[in-house]
């Protein structure tokens, strides 16, 4: 079945060449007993690997069962090895880290065997060889005899057809060498045994034939094998195994031997598993050591996501208060965030000159800026079919829709107001501003009045959604008695998250006295005269409802001046400040609830403030917009959109200024020892700068607009409250479809492009946000770019330990390639281990993370109330655990490689 036909084997030593094996011609029988005597350096060994495929001829023909093994490959004397060979060394060369049955299943895992049918035949072959009942015990708890006895169950679990066994009573006393020798020369009645051996007795006394080897020559062989010794070929056929031809399997034994050798990636992690347990500290040590970088960086990006969530939180919370909103006059702030012109400047640098002191053109800059300014105003034609087409919106995208109109209700709003020298009076908004700021003007304290306007608190509009409201309020009146504010003559107040209202504001809404207001004042800057028991900082929510307010439209409120009268162009209208008791058109208003931020708002759709509703909004457009002075503000207007500029009324000038439609419309009132002036509208600061660049002189310019006046019946700005920052995508997308090229049906009108003005949105969170988020990111790669440097090290760090356990383990690699395991079977082995290291290493990373992340959260939450400022999403912690693995894996490729090229008899060798 084997036949050596002029084998020879050198090595290179150095300069010199060693011929080990000088021309072998041997042949043997299926079943028999050989013993190879002869001195140490003969080739008995060589001669024994050369048999057993561990080591390969350098000239000759070796066969098997008549095929030649020429053209064998690696794979081919892998398999070779694992089904057809069996070794029995004298070291034992047992794995330490398995028990002894696991060690003798090693071989089967090799041939694929199932793990029921690999631990039954396993344990028979340890009770053939006297070792019954001892399966779990390590190999240090065995004497040498046993161990040598589980080298041979190790040998004989897959059914050999040739045992090679190098000295296997070497290291045995006598008594276990005859114990040993009894068996292996009863295996060899079943198969081909070849023993090398030192000790002629023993060979004279089991052998059936002894062959003398001598400087790597036979000397002599005692029973050579001869032609009558040949079977017939159809039985060398019926018998060859197909594993000895090649790239082909065998099938002498369907369970042991189903094809190719080949350890599973399973069966090499649990070997290394096993390897790392029996060092656990070590091993814990170096996976804690790699686990360093993977903290570094989770915890980096555990702070990003945790910010970032906070942020994203913060979002939808802000998103409230910044909808995304179409108005007919904006900034393009995309367009402001993008603005770069350094051309300018450098343009001047270059003309400056040593020397002497140049001027920086600075009003050039301006101008040049001004100039870029105007081009990101955005101005918006908000037609009735655009806004058909907002409304038109999937419902499911927002969770409101808001049209304001621009409306002052300060000028007719009116409600009671309490001044010293005079009865309880009902003044308009407008004028109890005025009066307080004249009021205080005339005190020693004069320098506090110009802030009072400027901190004026106009009713707004509340969004028509009670349930979007009520999502974000509650109300801290008593909720039986309070509503949402819907309809016409209702409207409500909110409170701030600290359930409070300014004093300037309760001053001008008519819910301080003079007495009160001057007190706070007093208060503020120490004054003597500041007395503490008139001193007032809170309301009862039921003194808060009780107050009436009452609307009144503009015909009864300005009174158009006769024309022939002489302030008639300075003045063309009257202004009422206080009510008159034979108005009779007015609309009582009536506080209907009083609401807060539910806790966890910090951004809500509405400002501390008082509140009307859409439905007055309209009933106010529907009775002001045929007023008289919103007719003539229109026609006013209409004259300054045909020119584009518009004169200074009572100037006396023809000269033309871009003011806009301005017209001073002024009043007198009283206190108690003066008399004052108000001027109601708002003060026009590029008309004034007009003035007093034409050189003019004379009082501030106060505009009135036709939107302010309820003229308008379009909205000047809608603002669409998406549901969530997910769906503001839509929203968005949706609102670009406007200035797409498809045709857009909005009832039953079709609007072709060209039929359509561009009208440009305002997103401003999401350009907030988006900058937010980029210095975010900004910061998170940096600091992981610094952290990673800690991954570098542990890689390195992993390859050196891995490179530590391939030393270590060199004679597990001779082992497991002596049962027929591919060099990729032992690099497998290794890329295992790092595997195993690699996921310990993240997760400890990860767990310290997580623990290190709570720390900190408890702590940042103490200090500011935010507890989850870091938070490592679950994705990314398994992110991070591979990534762990992928490094370490990486890391142990080159040990990995260099113990796949391991020599197995050089592996066998090392001690």
């Amino acid at each position: 079945m084997l036949e050596l036909k002029h084998i020879t084997k050198d090595y290179k030593a150095g300069d010199t060449v060693v011929h080990a094996l000088k021309g072998i011609d041997l042949a043997f029988r299926r079943a028999e007993f050989v013993s190879v005597l002869g001195p140490s350096g003969c080739g008995k060994t060589t001669l024994l690997n050369i048999i057993g495929g561990l080591d390969h001829y350098t000239s000759g023909e070796l066969y098997i069962d008549g095929v030649s093994t020429e053209h064998y490959t690696a794979r081919d004397w892998d398999t070779y090895r694992n089904h057809r060979i069996g070794f029995v060394f004298q070291s034992y060369n047992l794995i330490p880290h398995q028990t002894i049955c696991e060690n003798v299943e090693l071989a089967l895992s090799i041939s694929g065997v199932g793990k029921e049918e690999r631990r039954r035949r396993a344990r028979e072959a340890l009770d053939k060889v006297g070792l019954s009942g001892q399966y779990n015990k390590k190999p240090n708890q065995l004497s040498g005899g046993q161990c040598q006895r589980v080298a041979i169950a190790r040998a004989l679990v897959n059914d050999p057809e040739i045992l090679l066994a190098d000295e296997p009573t070497g290291a045995l006393d006598t008594a276990t060498s005859v114990q040993i020798m009894d068996l292996i020369q009863e295996i060899a009645r079943q198969c081909l045994v070849i023993m090398v051996t030192h000790n002629p007795e023993i060979a004279e006394k089991y052998s059936t034939r002894i062959i003398k080897l001598l400087d790597g020559e036979v000397m002599s062989d005692s029973n050579p094998y001869t032609e009558r010794d040949e079977p017939k070929a159809d039985e060398v056929a019926q018998s060859a195994p197909e594993a000895a031809q090649p790239e082909k399997a065998r099938d002498k034994n369907e369970k042991t031997r189903t094809g190719k050798s080949k350890l599973s990636f399973w069966a090499a992690f649990k070997l290394s598993a096993r390897n790392l347990r029996s060092k656990f500290k070590r091993s814990f040590l170096v996976c804690l050591a790699g686990s360093i970088g993977i903290i570094g960086v989770a915890l980096v990006l555990a702070v990003s996501s945790g910010v970032q969530g906070y942020i994203a939180d913060m979002q939808d919370d802000m998103l409230s208060g910044n909808p995304v909103t179409v108005s007919e006059s904006a900034f393009d702030m995309n367009a402001v965030m993008d603005m770069s012109n350094p051309d300018a400047m450098e343009a001047l640098k270059k003309s400056y000159k040593d020397g002497v002191v140049n001027v920086e053109m600075m009003i050039d800059i301006l101008i040049e800026q001004s100039g870029s300014l105007e081009n990101f105003r955005i101005e918006n034609d908000i037609t009735q079919e655009y806004i058909d087409f907002v409304y038109d919106m999937p419902s499911a995208y927002y969770s409101a829709v808001s049209a304001t109109y621009g409306l002052d209700l300060s000028n007719n709003l009116y409600t009671d107001f309490s001044f010293d020298g005079r009865p309880n009076t009902r003044m308009s908004l407008t004028a109890a501003l005025s009066t307080y700021t004249a009021m205080l003007g005339h005190t020693d304290y004069g320098s506090f009045a110009t802030y009072i306007p400027m901190l004026s608190n106009n009713f707004r509009q509340a969004p028509d959604n009670a349930d979007f409201i009520l999502s974000q309020y509650e109300f801290v009146s008593d909720p039986a008695r309070s509503k949402i504010a819907t309809e016409a003559n209702e409207i409500m107040i909110v409170l701030d998250g600290d359930s409070a209202l300014t004093d300037l504001l309760l001053a001008e809404y008519g819910y301080y006295t003079q007495d009160e207001f001057f007190n706070i004042v007093y208060r503020a800057v120490e004054d003597p005269k500041y007395a503490p028991e008139i001193w007032k900082d809170t309301f009862a929510y039921d003194e808060m409802l009780q107050k009436k307010f009452t609307w009144y439209p503009n015909n009864t409120v300005f009174n158009r001046t006769p024309s022939s009268a002489p302030t008639a162009q300075m003045n063309p209208f009257a202004y009422n400040p206080l009510e008159n008791s034979a108005w009779q058109t007015g609309k009582e208003l009536t506080v209907t609830g009083i609401l807060k931020p539910k806790k966890g708002i910090s951004y809500g759709s509405m400002r501390s403030g008082f509140y009307y509703t859409e439905a007055l909004a309209k009933e106010i457009l529907s009775i002001n917009g045929t007023s008289q002075i919103a007719l003539y503000t229109a026609e006013r207007e209409s004259k300054t959109i045909a020119s584009g500029k518009t004169t200074i009324p009572g100037s006396g000038s023809d000269e033309l200024y871009n003011v806009g439609v301005t017209f001073p419309l002024e009043y007198t009132f009283e206190g108690e020892e003066y008399e004052e002036t108000g001027f109601v509208g708002d003060i026009d600061q590029t008309g004034l700068l007009g003035m007093l660049m034409g050189g003019k002189t004379g009082a501030m310019l106060y505009t009135l607009t036709l939107r302010q006046l309820g003229g308008c019946p379009l909205p000047d700005r809608i603002a669409v409250y998406p549901k969530d920052f997910d769906w503001k995508d839509d929203v968005t997308a949706y609102l670009s479809r406007w200035n797409g090229d498809e045709d857009i049906t909005v009832g039953d009108v079709t609007l072709k492009k060209e039929d359509r003005a561009k009208i440009t949105y305002t997103d401003n969170l999401a350009i907030i946000i988006g900058l937010v988020n980029q210095l975010i990111d900004m910061v998170t790669v940096a600091l992981v770019a610094f952290t990673s440097l800690a991954l570098v090290v542990s890689t390195v760090m992993v390859a050196i330990i891995t490179y530590v356990s391939v030393i270590e383990r060199i004679k597990e690699i001779g082992v497991i390639r002596s049962l027929g395991g591919r060099k990729r079977d032992v690099s497998n082995l290794f890329n295992a281990e790092t595997f195993i290291i690699g996921g310990l290493a993240g997760l400890i990373g990860i767990v310290v993370t997580y623990i290190v992340s709570g720390i900190v959260n408890l702590i940042v939450g103490s200090m500011f109330g935010i507890y989850t400022i870091a938070a490592l999403p679950p994705l990314t912690a398994v992110i991070m655990v591979l990534l762990s693995i992928g490094l370490t894996l990486i890391s142990g490729l080159i040990p990995a490689g260099l113990a796949a090229k391991k020599d197995p008899v050089e592996a066998l060798r090392t001690e």
